[in-house]
């Protein structure tokens, strides 16, 4: 994967990417966890720039839902949304809200062309649930 995005091999990259793949939806400090199980002597700052590289050459998706620090995902090439759960703050993937991207057409779209659109569904997880109502 990196070779065919034109990124040199390198030990940090290939654990970054593997803690991405991994873990889907991970923030940074779980992936530099992640990486020191393999790596103990990687920088924060490594990891930090492998992420931005990892995701300038579209090997990785940054999101960021509201009241969330960034997190990291390996589904990319396509316009999926989140669900959040307002209380754990697990992150699962929503399939397009309807058709092909970007999925929802917008009111106005004042002259863009608009190729992508951002959801972020909010609501109680399976297990927040079941606590909330016991």
């Amino acid at each position: 994967m990196l070779r065919a995005a034109a990124l040199r091999v390198t030990r940090p990259r290939v654990a970054v990417l593997g803690a991405v793949l991994a873990h889907p939806h991970a923030d940074t400090d779980s992936i530099i966890g992640a990486v020191r199980r393999d790596l103990p002597e990687v920088s924060h700052q490594a990891v930090y720039d492998v992420l931005r590289a990892l995701t300038a050459a579209g090997l990785v998706r940054r999101i960021q839902p509201p009241g969330s620090v960034a997190r990291y995902e390996s589904r990319i090439g396509d316009n999926h949304h989140h669900v959040v759960c307002r209380s754990c703050g697990l992150i699962a993937d929503v399939d397009c809200a309807a058709g092909e991207a970007p999925c929802l057409t917008a009111s106005d779209d004042h002259g863009f062309s608009i190729d992508e659109a951002e959801v972020v569904y909010r609501g109680l997880c399976p297990d927040c649930s079941t606590t909330r109502s016991s």
